[in-house]
């Protein structure tokens, strides 16, 4: 409503003539009589009904053809509704978003997990997040093994590239079958981390070898170093070479408090810190570009791992007391959220 219209209005009830108003105000004479007219016939100084420009694809028919097909397959993509409704993209998403309330989830790759999966794992997060309470959780040591190989990381998803040229051979991200690759292990805890080991590529880490490279010489030598008298716990997942009974019990009885294979939740890279964070954190930045050998690739990867910070390690493991709570809460099924 404008305010030269509330000004004749106000004239007018004043008693003011429609030619004094004209010149009083300076404006047209048909602008006044047409005010006055609109009051008069709708009882108040704002637009008649049905003003405005008029929907013509945010409809209520068309609000039910997209919930429809939407219903039909929740996978179907705003540009497919576009082509087979005649709509523009983005108004098929404005009223999906804003008319229907539906929100975009990116589909997650998880761990296929059995009820008696997420039962095992429901019961054995409840028990280690009891052991973990406090500050208990600081002094867990986690540990895992992952293959890198020689190729540039590529994230399908994200990664992109801005320039004034169509993308050319340039911008080709190339993979071969089979890549020279290097087998690495670490272990962190919220207070450091463990140097990294290397296992060349055709090397089987198996129990013996675990047990003398790894848990012998690197872990327990650390440990001691860096606990001092300190009680404190080993972790690892229930890969073959970790769960062998001869490997369970050695660490029984060289480490002052171990999480056993019968203890760690099964199929739960989600709750690993070494899994849902440390790996990614090396993958991105040791391995943006290609490497020209396996040599170049670990003096990366050492390079990277320095550069974990104190403050990155802290919140990395602290997160495992959070994960474990979202864990319980999710009934030991998937809870990771995009």
């Amino acid at each position: 409503m404008s305010n030269r219209r509330i000004a004749i209005l106000h004239l007018h009830d004043q008693g003011k003539r429609n030619c004094e108003i004209v010149r009083l105000l300076g404006v047209r004479g048909d602008m006044v009589s047409k005010t006055i007219k609109r009051f008069k016939e709708v009882g108040h100084a704002g637009d008649r009904p049905g003003r405005g420009r008029k929907r013509t694809v945010n409809t209520s028919q068309n609000r039910q053809i997209i919930k429809k097909r939407i219903q039909r397959n929740s996978l179907v993509s705003m540009r497919k509704i576009a082509r087979e409704t005649g709509m523009s993209r983005e108004s098929v998403r404005n009223i999906a978003k804003n008319e229907l309330g539906l929100k975009p989830y990116k589909l997650q790759k998880g761990q296929g997990l059995t009820q008696e999966n997420k039962r095992v794992r429901l019961e054995r997060c409840r028990q280690l997040k009891h052991r973990a309470a406090g500050t208990c959780w600081e002094k867990i040591v986690f540990s895992d093994e992952k293959l890198f190989n020689v190729e540039q990381s590529h994230n399908r998803q994200n990664d992109r590239i801005w320039s004034a040229q169509a993308p050319g051979n340039s911008f080709v991200v190339e993979h071969r079958q089979f890549p020279p690759s290097v087998l690495v292990w670490g272990g962190i805890c919220a207070s450091g981390k463990t140097p990294l080991v290397f296992f060349d590529q055709g090397v089987k880490l198996d129990k013996e070898l675990y047990r003398s490279q790894i848990l012998e010489a690197v872990v327990l030598p650390w440990a001691l170093q860096h606990f001092g008298n300190d009680q404190w716990t080993f972790q690892q997942d229930s890969a073959p070479a970790h769960r062998a009974k001869m490997t369970q019990e050695w660490c029984t009885a060289n480490f002052p408090d171990f999480i056993s294979s019968a203890q760690w939740p099964p199929y739960s890279p989600d709750l690993n810190p070494m899994d849902y964070s440390v790996w990614s954190i090396l993958q991105t930045r040791a391995c943006s570009k290609p490497h020209k050998s396996l040599e170049t690739l670990k003096q990366s990867l050492l390079r990277e791992w320095d550069r974990i910070s104190p403050e990155e390690l802290r919140q990395i493991t602290k997160n495992f007391k959070t994960r474990l709570g979202l864990c319980i809460s999710a009934k030991g099924g998937h809870f990771e959220k995009t």
